[in-house]
């Protein structure tokens, strides 16, 4: 139990704003939960979460320590309550999470619970799967990233075999990644292979595509197929060889049909009279093909896992079914 004395500067806050400053890493709906358990009281007292406080009131909190640390990366996922994740598939060493558009897969700037890796951690803690005290210095981590505005599979390793195991073969380009993407214009040839040379301006987070090589530039290539086309749009499915930032944006650009709703690499007149904000790029499918032994994760070889639904797919070409 912790104790907390409602000091001139508190006096007439409410009580659950009150216990959110001194337990930050408490959820909103467990504060409300205590306070009605009387897990929280008011001079020794049960109180209603919008009880005044008042200058001298003891707030006692019986609350689990970790909910009173400064929250940070590490500790985000005390904060979620209810996770928002949608699995694809889970066993004992790895989860593959669909991650939604506008999540962010790491915090970015500033501390933030809503990330996927922080659902992840959330999710395995309440399942009992994760133990932060008892594992020291492991916890579950993602293997690959996705852009925040970019939907679609990522790999959790929930142990540091698998990890290990998993960054192995992303860095061997031992799986397949797919992704679906509305581009605007019908692309010529309807199936082909883009290479080219990558440029990445980190102080702007852009990219930039050569034809030939130049100084720090890395090479990317892309498989495309247009699999539809309807309204000066065309649903194509794509396929990295190489893992460049940007890549299929920058590329499907660059080749002359860029994604609809890309506000970095694409056209801000058709976003804006289809009101999208968002590019329309999904990473659906993904297939394991491990071509050197995996060890304890040998049997997701020659696997394959695609996602429920594609959102804009749907909206945009109805009908289609994911394969």
């Amino acid at each position: 139990m912790k104790e907390f004395a409602v000091q001139k500067n508190d006096a007439g806050q409410r009580l659950d704003r009150f216990v959110s400053k001194c337990a930050p890493l408490l959820p909103s709906s467990l504060t409300q939960k205590y306070i009605r358990l009387k897990r929280i009281k008011v001079n020794n007292k049960g109180a209603k979460r919008d009880t005044r406080l008042v200058l001298g009131d003891l707030v006692q909190m019986y609350v689990n320590d970790e909910f009173f640390e400064k929250p940070n990366e590490t500790n985000a996922f005390l904060s979620v309550a209810t996770p928002k994740l949608t699995v694809v598939y889970e066993d004992e060493n790895i989860l593959l999470a669909d991650k939604k558009p506008g999540m962010l897969c790491h915090p970015d700037k500033e501390w933030t619970a809503n990330t996927l890796i922080a659902n992840i951690q959330a999710y395995l803690y309440q399942k009992k799967e994760w133990d932060p005290k008892g594992e020291n210095s492991f916890a579950p981590a993602l293997c690959n990233r996705i852009d925040r505005n970019t939907g679609g599979i990522v790999i959790a390793a929930k142990n540091a075999e698998a990890l290990r195991i998993m960054n192995e073969k992303i860095k061997n380009h031992e799986l397949d990644k797919f992704y679906l993407c509305v581009v605007c214009g019908t692309p010529k040839p309807a199936k082909a292979r883009l290479t080219g040379y990558i440029f990445k301006d980190a102080a702007k987070n852009q990219v930039y595509v050569h034809s030939k090589p130049v100084q720090g530039a890395k090479t990317a290539i892309t498989e495309y197929e247009t699999l539809a086309s309807k309204n000066r749009l065309s649903l194509v499915r794509c396929r990295l060889l190489t893992g460049r930032t940007h890549q299929i944006r920058a590329q499907m650009s660059n080749a002359g049909y860029p994604l609809l709703g890309d506000g970095k690499y694409g056209v801000g007149k058709t976003n804006r009279a289809l009101g999208e904000t968002g590019q329309m790029l999904y990473s659906y499918k993904l297939k394991f093909t491990f071509t050197t032994p995996a060890d304890a994760l040998e049997y997701l070889n020659g696997r394959e896992f695609t996602v429920e639904r594609v959102e804009f797919a749907e909206k945009y070409f109805p009908g289609f079914e994911l394969s």
